[in-house]
Parts: C-alpha cells; sequence; structure tokens
C-alpha cells in the first residue's frame, strides 16, 4: 500500500492522476451537453425541465453526481499540486518533464494554464450558483422551472459575456489537455498520435461550441424580443 501511496505522491502519480480525471470530465462534458440541448426541443421548455427533474431525483444518477463533485475538485487540487512543482522546477533549474527545458518556456505554459484554470473555475461557481444551487435549494424565479432560469440568465448580457470567456477558456484548456493525457498514459505512439490529436482539435472546438450555443440563442431571442 505504501508503495500506491507514494505513486500517487509523485509527480508522474499526479499527472497520472490529471489525466484520468480529466478524461473523466470530458465524458461528462459530453453527456452534460447533449443533455442540455434539450433547451430547443421545444418553446416552453417541457422537455428540458423533465430531464432537469430527472436528473435531480434519479438516485443512480445523484449517486455519481457525487463522484464528479470529487473528480472535479481532484483534477483542480491535481494541477494546482503540478503547476506548484513545475515553478519549483523552474526556479530551482532542475529538469521538467524529463528533459531540459528554457525557464521562460515552462513558466509561460504553467503560467497559461493557471490562468485558464482560475477562469474555468469561477465560470463553473457561476454556473453552479445560478442553476444547480436554485434549483436544489430554492430561488428559481417559477419552482420546477429552470427553463425559464436559462431564459432569465441568458438575457443578461454580462452572464453571456461570462460564458463565452469561460468556455473559450476551456477550449484552450482541452487543446492542451486532451492530448496531454493520452501522451501521460503512455498512448503516444506514431501510429496513433495524429489521430488523437485530430480528435483532441475536434472535441475541444465542437463541445465549447455546442454550449456557446445556449447563451447566445437565448440572449438573441431576448434581445428580439
Amino acid at each position: 500500500m505504501k508503495w500506491l501511496v507514494n505513486f500517487l505522491t509523485s509527480s508522474l502519480g499526479r499527472k497520472v492522476i490529471m489525466s484520468l480525471t480529466g478524461l473523466f470530465l470530458c465524458t461528462f462534458l459530453v453527456v452534460h451537453m447533449i443533455g442540455n440541448l434539450k433547451l430547443f426541443a421545444d418553446s416552453d421548455g417541457h422537455k428540458f425541465n423533465e430531464y432537469a427533474e430527472f436528473m435531480a431525483t434519479n438516485p443512480l444518477i445523484k449517486t455519481v453526481s457525487y463522484g464528479l463533485y470529487f473528480f472535479i475538485i481532484l483534477h483542480a487540487v491535481q494541477g494546482l499540486l503540478i503547476y506548484a512543482s513545475n515553478r519549483a522546477a523552474v526556479g530551482g533549474g532542475r529538469r521538467y518533464a524529463g528533459k531540459q527545458v528554457a525557464p521562460t518556456e515552462a513558466r509561460a505554459a504553467a503560467r497559461n494554464m493557471a490562468m485558464l484554470g482560475t477562469l474555468i473555475l469561477a465560470f463553473l461557481l457561476l454556473h453552479m450558483w445560478q442553476f444547480w444551487f436554485k434549483a436544489k435549494f430554492g430561488g428559481l424565479a417559477v419552482e420546477g422551472d429552470l427553463f425559464n432560469e436559462v431564459k432569465i440568465a441568458f438575457a443578461e448580457p454580462w452572464v453571456v459575456i461570462v460564458y463565452l470567456l469561460g468556455l473559450v477558456a476551456l477550449a484552450m484548456h482541452l487543446l492542451h489537455g486532451f492530448q496531454s493525457a493520452f501522451q501521460t498514459l503512455g498512448l503516444n505512439h506514431p501510429k496513433y498520435t495524429p489521430l488523437i490529436k485530430g480528435l483532441g482539435w475536434a472535441y475541444s472546438i465542437l463541445v465549447p461550441l455546442g454550449f456557446a450555443t445556449m447563451p447566445i440563442y437565448f440572449y438573441v431571442m431576448a434581445f428580439n424580443g
């Protein structure tokens, strides 16, 4: 057991955890996006509200959601630990990722990922407060009508801007993280790397774009209405 603890707390172990939790969250994003596309299923939001009710009351979904929260926190913590380790390695002139890297290169990469992570965290907290918290603990304008809450939220220009900035940060984070996760797990064979890289680009653009259609659509509808 001690060897496992030592591995998980090592630099490599943290990167493996970061990769596995990241790929799990990538899967969740696809499922979440597909579910949220029910916002466009009908004009009164009946199907989306049914979906939201099912997600909130199904025992299996509720159990999985606790695991999701844990993985989000674990992914963020591992990211902070890796960021701190990289800064220490650059400052001490040690090797980074198995080879000598110019301090400016390592510092720039670490700084950008930290900034993106901060923007994504702010976006996530706003999202949880506006929808999850209100739906779970009360505060919706119309009880049981999450669709209406979405319409109200995305009628505000500042909310739309924050969401779009968060999704741009997410796309940039995914562009780095998707391929990096497979590489960390040792799946970087010359035969498969181009395919993984192509899938990473497609995923990193299409998934955030799918989410972006929602605030844009409801803002345009509110503006024209």
